[in-house]
């Protein structure tokens, strides 16, 4: 994968993290700090709590990374093949992309709620129960699965990797990128909170997102030509 691409990964995920994962998954942490997190233990302590759940995210997206990325290795049978499948993968990018901006309801029509499964909703109030490390962690796997627009950007670009490896490792990348935001809500919520700041990171993350699909039709055009 080029080095412009790993580049742009990182600046839409940590630009749309203070946009986007503040406003969707910010409940979630400001449910579990309050829940789980004891106030009588160290920074130390804390600290790792909060970095176990994020890391229980990066693990899921990681994983659902490799998924896509396998799936999308099924479509590289020829040159052709691998134009057209760019260019697919292109447009659903623009669409997710105006999308994320708020013109378009694209994301509505393909999400759908895992949080109302039965299934989930036990889990999710077992570990948000448990007061252990582990618990940190598995609540930031089960959270990594929840349906999200924003994921949905990464997930098409591990599909456009066609590769099991560089598929998890864009979303791995993602997964990282977004930390800091959900890491600091904490320090920093009252600036959260301020939907101008908000709008600002998720319109120039849109943008990012719209220009990388232009330039992953133009690699399939390429491919065609």
């Amino acid at each position: 994968m080029e080095s412009f691409s790993l580049l742009t990964i990182i600046t839409i995920a940590f630009l749309g993290s203070f946009g986007h994962c503040v406003g969707m998954c910010g409940g979630i942490v400001v449910a579990y700090t309050s829940t789980k997190v004891n106030n009588s233990w160290s920074k130390q302590k804390q600290s790792i709590s909060h970095l176990l759940y994020s890391f229980g995210r990066v693990t899921s997206y990681t994983i659902l990374g490799a998924i896509f990325g396998a799936l999308g290795s099924l479509s590289t049978f020829s040159k052709e093949t691998n134009g057209y499948f760019l260019i697919f993968v292109g447009i659903l990018m623009f669409l997710v992309g105006i999308s994320i901006s708020g013109q378009f309801k694209f994301l509505t029509l393909i999400e759908h709620s895992l949080s109302k499964q039965s299934w989930y909703k036990t889990s999710f109030k077992k570990l948000l129960s448990d007061s252990s490390l582990k618990s940190f962690y598995l609540l930031g796997v089960l959270n990594g699965l929840l349906p999200c627009g924003f994921v949905y950007v990464f997930i098409i670009m591990a599909l456009g990797t066609a590769s099991i490896f560089w598929g998890a490792m864009v979303m791995f990348i993602f997964g990282i990128s977004t930390i800091p935001a959900l890491f600091s809500l904490g320090f920093f919520i009252g600036l959260f909170k301020q939907n101008t700041y908000r709008a600002l990171f998720i319109k120039i993350a849109s943008i990012l997102v719209i220009l990388f699909s232009f330039s992953t039709m133009y690699k399939g055009y390429l491919f065609l030509s």
